[in-house]
């Protein structure tokens, strides 16, 4: 894939409200040019906002023109961005179907032309930061259905939905590590108009560390899902969701490993720290098992210190429950002393506490035994491509069960009144 090399020029920074109408906020582009590709090789800050144009015909101006054969390969080719798999993608242009006065008014090709990308990702380069990301979304003909997520499946937004001749901007903020965004578009009938990238470092960020059932899980994972890779659509894009958790971890191996030395190095004052360890922790592994009241306590108390350290504030979360039924539909606690000993250090130094293993004992309860098993890693044989032999797996979520449970810590956010955290809630 070549760029589309032109003269670049100042330009008029159109925006379009969270949810808005793109046509009433489109302005005239007619006195600028096009955009071209910069040159992200060398990682250095983006410093002006990075704006793509979808679809075939021409392109608007002030964007950089993506059409639907656009393939991403990598920096060192000359390619920056791209999409991933462009024969999972279509393009449109709905030009012709719109008068003189009409075009001009959706802003002569950002709206009435779009690419249809079906499970596939787009891809652009771009030195590590946060960013805010603004997706132009619709159709002037059709009514369209769009899943946004974020590298390996971060769902950003609920899904997006337009009603034929509609079109609404989406914005939410996410981090960008290892120099690469990969938005990853599906959906019954998804569509992607226009895509700008704005870099905002002073962004609120909510860091998460914890383990299997928080983190972003790998792409080839489906269907496994951890809390974390969900969390983001709860939140405005006033927050960035930073999941720093990893698979396997407990909160003293995280800590041997230097994950707490980055989060360390990138927490700022305002910002917040969720901490969600036990299930690790329980396990007899020198490398990461602890005793709930003497080093567990001991090494919770290091994230909180660290949050406090720079102006930030911590969160402590109780470990998820697993789907284990006792007599008579009721779950068995299978953390024990280790919820005690989180609630007493909640307590101790005073920090919010968010009783995540209570909240979900009560939602499998409430499902049932068999029902629960959706929320869940349990699997047929032959039903996924990577568990040919199915799975029964109740430590681990599902994105439905994911997606539960997400919302599960954004209620107790609210419930909590966290400021101003909350505020910023979907």
């Amino acid at each position: 894939m070549n760029h589309k090399s032109a003269t670049e020029t100042a330009t008029e920074q159109w925006r379009i409200t969270e949810g808005g109408d793109a046509k009433a906020a489109l302005g005239d582009p007619s006195s600028t040019l096009h955009a071209s590709a910069p040159d992200l090789s060398a990682h250095e800050p983006l410093l002006s906002p990075l704006r793509y144009d979808f679809g075939p015909g021409e392109v608007t101006p002030g964007y950089i023109a993506v059409s639907p054969d656009d393939r991403y390969e990598n920096m060192q080719t000359g390619s920056s961005y791209g999409f991933a798999h462009p024969e999972r993608v279509y393009g449109r242009d709905r030009s012709d179907l719109l008068s003189g006065d009409q075009f001009a008014e959706t802003s002569n090709h950002l709206l009435s032309s779009f690419c249809i990308p079906l499970g596939t990702s787009f891809i652009t380069d771009l030195p590590n930061g946060t960013y805010q990301i603004q997706i132009t979304v619709g159709d002037e003909q059709a009514a369209t259905h769009t899943i946004i997520k974020c590298g390996a499946g971060k769902l950003m937004l609920p899904p997006v939905d337009t009603l034929p001749g509609q079109f609404v901007n989406k914005l939410f903020t996410v981090p960008v590590i290892e120099h690469q965004l990969q938005l990853h578009i599906s959906g019954k009938a998804p569509r992607l108009n226009a895509v700008e990238i704005t870099a905002v470092p002073q962004a609120l960020k909510l860091f998460i560390a914890g383990d299997s059932t928080v983190t972003d899980q790998k792409q080839g994972g489906a269907p496994y899902a951890g809390w974390g890779q969900m969390l983001p659509a709860r939140f405005k894009h006033d927050v960035c969701v930073d999941n720093h958790a990893v698979s396997g971890r407990s909160s003293k191996s995280f800590i041997d490993e230097g994950r707490l030395a980055i989060i360390a190095d990138q927490i700022k004052a305002g910002d917040f720290l969720c901490i969600q360890f036990g299930h690790n922790d329980e396990k007899n592994d020198p490398a990461r098992g602890t005793e709930p009241f003497t080093t567990f306590k001991e090494y919770l108390l290091q994230y909180i210190e660290v949050a406090r350290a720079k102006g930030a504030t911590p969160i402590l979360i109780t470990p998820v429950s697993r789907r284990y039924f006792g007599a008579e539909g009721v779950l068995t606690d299978t953390h024990g002393d280790y919820i005690v000993a989180i609630k007493e250090l909640a307590t101790e130094q005073q920090v919010p506490l968010i009783d995540l293993a209570q909240q979900t004992k009560v939602l499998l309860e409430s499902l049932g035994e068999e029902q629960s098993k959706s929320l869940f890693v349990w699997l047929y044989p032959g039903e996924y491509l990577h568990f040919p032999d199915g799975m029964e797996d109740n430590t681990h979520f599902q994105e439905q069960g994911a997606m539960q449970v997400a919302g599960l810590v954004a209620e107790s956010i609210r419930a909590l009144a966290i400021q101003p955290l909350v505020m910023y809630l979907r």
